[in-house]
């Protein structure tokens, strides 16, 4: 073996003895231990307590306040201890199976590998139909559920939506934004043509990343397609990247007319927002974190708004995405269970879900939520709450192609013809197709992917799924 081998090897062994002394070391309790005993000779009645570990830090104050309140209040005995393990997540997990320590609830992670080394207790076979019945419409295969049973479930998204700056739209003439891809580039062009000598340009991507199409192209992708997401047609089964073409075209034209912001093949997004936040750009396209980072990260003066993609004639056939995993899943090693499930309903009520929103912590994907909840107190948010027009797709087999796939990733060859040009966009998609439909062959032929045609699939049908 070589050297750098055996290091490397060494240094594995290393990590994963680390992370499990720091769990032991942390850790006062776990979902291998058994109910905790009384004081002795309190008479008070032993309460059960089970361990709650979130990836999530951005909401820690608040759900702690709710963890406070729900072992204050609860007539169940049961006492709930968070810990916030956003470093790392994944590998202490993985690390707290290994070696008996796993928490009883716990934040969601990567879903198949989550299903496959049986970390996930079935919560079909925990919780009530009654309960399930709030999330009728939602629970997709291989995001929440597998070969029938539930595993996780969901809770908020990311919704996708164009930014635009009001002032310069009327500066420019504009009243509404643009619903076509022609009038996107109609509008970037006329900003620019007003702002240039002034560093202000129509439309901006942080193309230093796959991001930087992904953003713009899933959303406008699957808004205009009934049959695809990612890429992929769940008609078919097969990968199509045909379903980019127009947006790519609107975006390859922006750059031609001079309206893509200088830069953009080295553009980062905390940049892009910073420019944005000073006036310098007219859209982009990003998903519902952005009012709280113009509230806080960089604060602005701007009149700016949001709206949905523009598809190429305006029509919707399908949904935009929603970036909805998992929330949070029990564990199979605890001896908890019926504990871990009081717990998880409490944290679906009404009343927290709602609240959660309305402070601008998360825009919920459950109509039950969507139904009662006021308007979050975050200026900006009203343009990124569900429509009848955001969707949660079914699992595409993106991810594990690409670990399969011989060449560029489709990201890369639409970026590139963006900026330059450089090959007819046709054969470049044909490429792409052919290209990910090995990979994918080879995919299935492992076991890696069990992801088949189905030519029922209707985006339209994800229509009004989260709301109106």
């Amino acid at each position: 073996m070589k050297k750098s081998s055996v290091k490397k090897s060494t240094l594995s062994v290393c990590y994963l003895l680390v992370m499990a002394f720091m769990l032991a070391a942390c850790s006062t309790n776990n979902g291998a231990n058994k109910n905790s005993e009384a004081a002795e000779g309190s008479g008070e009645t032993a309460k059960t307590k089970i361990a709650y570990w979130t990836i999530d830090r951005h909401d820690m104050d608040y759900m702690q306040q709710q963890v406070d309140t729900y072992n204050a209040t609860n007539t169940d005995n049961i006492e709930v201890e968070m810990k916030v393990m956003a470093d790392n997540y994944n590998q202490a997990v993985e690390v707290a199976f290994a070696s008996n320590q796993a928490p009883d609830i716990f934040r969601s992670g990567d879903f198949q590998t989550y299903v496959n080394k049986g970390y996930y207790a079935q919560l079909d076979t925990l919780l009530s139909d009654e309960f399930l019945a709030k999330f009728d419409g939602l629970l997709v295969d291989d995001i929440y559920t597998k070969d029938g049973h539930v595993y996780t479930l969901p809770n908020t998204g990311q919704f996708w939506r164009l930014l635009y700056n009001v002032d310069l739209f009327e500066k420019a003439g504009y009243t509404e934004p643009p619903k076509t891809l022609d009038e996107m580039v109609a509008i970037a062009k006329k900003i620019s043509e007003m702002g240039k000598s002034e560093g202000v340009y129509g439309f901006a991507s942080n193309f230093k990343s796959g991001s930087g199409f992904t953003r713009p192209g899933f959303a406008s992708g699957s808004l205009g397609s009934e049959s695809s997401h990612e890429g992929f047609n769940f008609q078919t089964g097969q990968f199509d990247f045909g379903m980019f073409s127009d947006i790519t075209e609107a975006l390859r034209q922006i750059k031609i007319d001079g309206s893509m912001i200088p830069g953009a093949e080295s553009l980062d997004i905390d940049p892009l927002r910073a420019q944005f936040a000073q006036g310098k750009i007219g859209m982009y396209v990003n998903h519902s974190s952005e009012p709280a980072v113009y509230t806080s990260q960089f604060p602005t003066t701007i009149r700016w708004a949001s709206t949905l993609v523009p598809t190429k004639d305006g029509q919707i056939n399908g949904v935009t995405w929603v970036n909805a995993g998992g929330y949070i899943g029990i564990s199979t090693k605890s001896t908890k269970q019926e504990a871990a499930v009081k717990f998880l309903e409490y944290l679906y009520t009404v009343e927290l879900r709602s609240e959660y929103q309305e402070k601008g912590l998360g825009l919920s994907v459950l109509p039950y939520v969507n139904e009662v909840a006021g308007k979050p107190e975050l200026a900006g948010i009203e343009g990124f709450l569900p429509t009848e027009y955001d969707g949660i797709y079914p699992a595409t087999p993106i991810s594990i192609t690409e670990t399969k796939l011989e060449g560029k990733k489709f990201t890369d060859v639409f970026i590139e013809y963006i900026l330059t040009g450089n090959q007819e966009l046709g054969t470049a998609i044909e490429d792409l197709n052919a290209r990910y439909g090995k990979a994918l062959e080879a995919a299935r032929k492992e076991g890696l992917t069990n992801v088949q045609a189905n030519p029922s699939f209707s985006a339209k049908s994800l229509q009004g799924s989260l709301g109106e």
